[in-house]
């Protein structure tokens, strides 16, 4: 089955976020960051269950999964949900940062 891969608004907002850090920090491979970023999320348009729970899977009734993408110690964390046939990408966070907490993972399931 392929499923439908769809970044929901705070995931796009936290890509922006991402990218300008790397184009701050790395200029010259910025663009090659954001293409084999964009390559790992369209892995997840096949088997994304391949992908282990998200340590927040807990804190919420939704089945939360992750897909880390990067080396240290720049790696991030990519946040999803599987609906159906369709992944939704809920937030992108850098693997350092502290758990999401049950709202910011309500806030980013709204859309």
């Amino acid at each position: 089955m392929k499923y439908h891969i769809v970044l929901q608004r705070l995931a796009i907002e936290d890509l922006d976020d991402a990218t300008a850090w790397t184009a701050q920090h790395a200029p010259a491979t910025v663009a090659r960051w954001l293409e084999r970023f964009h390559l790992a999320l369209r892995t997840l348009d096949s088997n994304p269950q391949r992908c282990s729970l998200a340590r927040e899977d807990s804190k919420v009734e939704i089945e939360l999964r992750e897909l880390h993408f990067g080396k240290r110690p720049n790696v991030f964390r990519v946040v999803f949900t599987i609906d159906g046939n369709t992944v939704r990408i809920l937030r992108i966070r850098r693997a350092q940062r502290r758990w999401l907490t049950r709202r910011q993972i309500e806030d980013a399931s709204e859309g």
